[in-house]
């Protein structure tokens, strides 16, 4: 099967089998891309300390901005290019690779450039501390200096999927997977590195996959490869890009904003360890939340492709597996967080008063996580079929309509420990909101389907 046949499939194939398909090497690729993240974490725990733990978790404001530049020219390119291959516009899906080439590039030198320039007082305001100030400096400024690679990394894996090659994009996560497990145990273990050889792994595994995703494009057989003239950045295509990369974008920006915030009302209801124990549940509840992206990014080219060739009733049955799926794994997640938070807790740290604290954040944290599934594959059906001003409400309604507002006032009143009630709060009420926005519109939906059908019929007649 050739390339166009493979994409042309996902307007004719059944929609359980194609979601299957495309879902499943995305799940284990965001599983292996968890893992990534874990890695560092278990290492820098296990061989550095409980204040290395801290200081990482501060760095994770800087991960949410850099994934938003990232996610605002990955994310909006891969729709775009979905969108463009349903409508058999493949020429122009060309073209939308080569710009993402382009901005991949300018954003991610700008970016580490403005960065690396004001590191220290941006550290110190996401909550950086004296003693943590030098583990988070020192993991920073090399995975600054790498920064390029790894926004061009993950842009080309999102255009990988959207291309009709969900698998090439999973090997390529967990080529960086397996790199950065051993590269860290090197760098850190063997070598003594400390946080830098965490870093150092990180960059270099990006690298390594980097290079074979290139070479997967500069093969002149595949549907969308490098050619000389599609490098130059289109205004109209520029526009497109950033209007449907807008949506993960702000929801990631609001991201760093929550955790900044979270970090420093941590640090004064709490303490470094407080945030230490934020870090250490953040990277337990991300495993689950990247099995849900998986399922999304699955979505995202069927959802795509057949919203542009207007087969509406596909569309929509995508989304309702798609909700089911990520439901089960959220409860899934709810499960281990409420009957092993001792086990999540201790394969990071040794230090007994950072277990204990990393519990009690796992299980408040995560207590009402079965709903936020949905809300998740909500907000990315919105985002995949441009409806860019509905996906960014509901990216910000949890986290800057309910969950800033809640981090402010309940730490008032029960200190460190409103700073994790917070959270499962604006979990609540932003899964409500996306399933009221979501049946309303499913409605609309549907009576566009019938319209559709009736006109085919009127002029059939």
């Amino acid at each position: 099967m050739d390339n166009k046949d493979a994409t042309l499939q996902l307007g004719t194939r059944p929609v359980g089998k194609l979601l299957l398909q495309y879902a499943m090497p995305a799940i284990v690729a965001m599983t292996a891309a968890s893992l990534y993240n874990i890695v560092d974490s278990i290492f820098i725990g296990q061989g550095v300390g409980p204040l290395a733990i801290s200081g990482l978790a501060i760095t994770f404001p800087f991960m949410n901005l850099s994934t938003a530049f990232g996610a605002a020219v990955g994310v909006g390119a891969s729709t775009f290019i979905s969108m463009k291959l349903g409508q058999k516009d493949y020429k122009t899906a060309e073209s939308i690779l080569g710009n993402t080439v382009t901005l991949n590039l300018i954003i991610g030198i700008a970016f580490s450039v403005v960065c690396l320039l004001f590191l220290d007082p941006i550290l110190k305001f996401f909550g950086a501390s004296e003693a943590t100030l030098p583990y988070a400096r020192d993991y920073m400024v090399i995975i600054l200096v790498g920064n390029v690679f790894s926004h061009m990394y993950f842009g080309m894996n999102a255009v990988l999927r959207a291309a009709g090659k969900p698998r090439q994009a999973m090997y390529a996560t967990i080529v960086t997977v397996v790199m950065n497990t051993m590269l860290d145990y090197v760098f850190i273990m063997l070598f003594g590195w400390g946080i830098q050889g965490a870093a150092y792994a990180t960059v270099l595994a990006q690298v390594m996959a980097l290079i074979w995703q290139l070479r997967i494009f500069s093969n002149k057989q595949e549907l969308l490869h490098f050619e000389r003239d599609i490098y130059r950045l289109r205004s109209e295509l520029v526009r497109n890009i950033i209007g449907v990369g807008i949506s993960p974008f702000a929801m990631n920006v609001c991201a760093c904003v929550v955790v900044i915030f979270i970090n420093q009302q941590l640090v004064r209801y709490g303490s470094d360890l407080d945030v230490g124990a934020y870090g250490i549940a953040n990277k337990v509840s991300f495993v689950f939340l990247m099995f849900v992206l998986g399922v999304n990014q699955g979505m995202q080219p069927i959802v795509g492709y057949n919203y542009g060739a207007q087969k509406i009733d596909r569309m929509i049955h995508v989304v309702k597996l798609s909700i089911i799926a990520a439901t089960l794994i959220m409860t899934t997640g709810w499960l281990i967080a409420m009957f092993m938070p001792y086990y999540c807790a201790r394969l990071f740290t040794k230090d007994p008063t950072l277990i204990q604290l990393g519990m009690k954040a796992i299980r408040i944290s995560m207590v009402l996580f079965p709903l936020i599934g949905s809300q998740m594959v909500i907000t990315f059906f919105f985002q995949s079929i441009g409806k860019v001003r509905v996906s960014i409400f509901l990216s910000l309604s949890r986290q800057l309509i309910f969950l800033l507002p809640a981090l402010a006032v309940f730490p008032l009143f029960r200190g460190v420990d409103g700073v994790w009630y917070a959270m499962p709060f604006a979990d609540g009420f932003a899964a409500f909101i996306a399933a009221v926005i979501m049946l309303f519109n499913v409605k609309k939906f549907k009576k566009q389907h019938k319209e559709l059908q009736y006109g085919e019929q009127e002029d059939d007649h």
